[in-house]
């Protein structure tokens, strides 16, 4: 019990007590603060990376596109709903339930 109360009464334990509380609770890089930047840090590390591979797959795409014809072809009938003259287009559509 005397060895409790001789380190409880030490300057240098009570100030780095001190200093631990100030810097948990008070000061700007206080421990949430630290949490919420590293949480924001790992969204936009996630965010980059799959911006990284839409470019890949676009510029992948791009170049397929500015070589085949058929291909152009195919992607413009899909995406954009292009349609050859006297061809008939359907749309089938799907109920979201």
């Amino acid at each position: 019990m005397s060895t409790l109360l001789r380190i409880l009464k030490n300057k240098y334990f009570l100030t780095l007590l001190v200093f631990g509380v100030w810097m948990a609770f008070f000061d700007q890089n206080k421990y949430q603060n630290q949490r919420r930047l590293q949480e924001s840090l790992n969204k936009l590390e996630r965010q980059k990376a799959f911006f990284i591979r839409e470019i890949d797959e676009n510029r992948k795409l791009t170049d397929a596109l500015t070589n085949d014809t058929a291909l152009m072809e195919q992607y413009a009938r899909e995406k954009y709903l292009m349609k050859k003259p006297n061809e008939v287009i359907y749309l089938i559509a799907k109920e979201n339930k």
